[in-house]
């Protein structure tokens, strides 16, 4: 009885467990109480977190993670995780973020476009940055993009140019994502005035149907023209948008941004958290990533403070340069509290229209970014 129970003890995963799985485990659980507790992107966190928990229990036992062999089907993870290898899950998030955004406060107000570039400054600094700290051209591109606050972009380029370290980029990325609304009002107070903060702009005009509609299809045409490797993320962008504003597919339009972009999300989600093994996330490089990560994070922000300043030197008109902290990707968070933050002051000042146009700028200066350095990097 005693050998029996032994031996069904060595055929479990206990025998193959380490401390780097315990830590794994443990990382797994903050994630889920801050998605939980903190209410801090759920849809996002919660998925990667059982993802590193399904990952670190010992594959080699689980067989989870194993790929096809001539006797086995392998894994189910290794099957999900093909797409984000394959780089087929972000583009088809893209085409979710299509569908749900609406450009036309962009449209509205043009000038604030710039404010959204110059965020992206965030992905080009912390670039160099890594490649000072030793990191090879395609690492320094993947550990860089974390700065346009845009989880699939980062994605699409960490497997393309860095697979080895697209868990740690990924969760970074979240990670920061989940934490905009403590770091970026933290930023913005630092670098603006009561008075700044308080600044009044014009409504924003009214963008009429054909504007709209042409916008996807011009932009997609003139940024393919321009940096072609973009055209992945920015064309199923731009095609959810189309289906969007035509107004006469809304059966599409829910499909995108409903049930191909949830379901990618749990697919995606997971199979980030599953390349989080502890082998891979547990070194000391992933550690100078998750640090360099909050530098692009806060640099982009900077960035975009710091831009809305220099424009209001020269205009007339002058912007809330909170709004320019809405210039890094993550819609509609980081509209959201830059409203926030110039209510604080002032509770009748309304910035949020204003504030998503640099914030869905950001989204498209992020796969921008993502191109240059797909064309420029071999």
């Amino acid at each position: 009885m005693l050998e029996s129970l032994m031996a069904f003890f060595q055929s479990t995963a206990f025998m193959n467990l380490s401390i780097g799985n315990l830590v794994m485990f443990a990382v797994a659980g903050v994630l889920i109480y801050i998605a939980i507790a903190k209410d801090a992107e759920p849809l996002l966190l919660i998925p990667i977190a059982f993802g590193i928990i399904l990952a670190n229990v010992p594959p080699d036992v689980t067989g989870i993670l194993n790929p096809p062999t001539e006797t086995s089907p392998g894994g189910v993870l290794w099957y999900l995780q093909q797409g984000l290898v394959l780089g087929i899950y972000p583009p088809l998030i893209f085409l979710g973020i299509g569908a749900l955004t609406d450009f036309s406060f962009m449209l509205s107000y043009p000038i604030t476009i710039f404010l959204g570039g110059a965020a992206q400054m965030g992905i080009f600094i912390t670039f160099l940055l890594a490649r000072f700290f030793g990191f090879t051209l395609k690492q320094a591109a993947s550990i860089g993009i974390i700065g346009g606050a845009d989880g699939p972009t980062s994605i699409y380029i960490t497997s393309k140019f860095a697979p080895e370290l697209l868990s740690i980029i990924a969760i970074s990325a979240y990670s920061y994502i989940a934490l905009i609304p403590v770091l970026q009002p933290m930023v913005s107070k630092l670098l603006t005035t009561k008075e700044e903060r308080k600044i009044r702009m014009k409504p924003p005009r009214k963008v009429t149907k054909t504007e709209r509609v042409l916008f996807p299809i011009i932009t997609t045409i003139i940024v393919a023209l321009i940096i072609p490797k973009s055209l992945p993320l920015i064309g199923m962008l731009m095609f959810g948008n189309l289906l969007r504003e035509a107004g006469v597919v809304k059966r599409l339009v829910e499909a995108a941004s409903r049930y191909i972009l949830d379901t990618v999300t749990i697919l995606l989600c997971v199979s980030v958290g599953a390349s989080a093994r502890a082998d891979i996330f547990l070194t000391p490089k992933s550690l100078l990533v998750f640090g360099m990560g909050a530098v692009a994070f806060v640099t982009a922000i900077t960035f975009g403070i710091l831009f809305a300043k220099l424009m209001n030197l020269f205009l007339k008109d002058k912007i809330n340069p909170l709004i320019g902290a809405a210039g890094v990707s993550a819609v509609p968070d980081s509209a959201r509290v830059a409203q926030r933050v110039a209510q604080e002051e002032d509770p009748t000042n309304f910035i949020l229209m204003h504030a998503m146009s640099p914030n869905v700028a950001g989204v498209i200066g992020s796969a921008v970014a993502a191109g240059i350095f797909l064309s420029l990097i071999k």
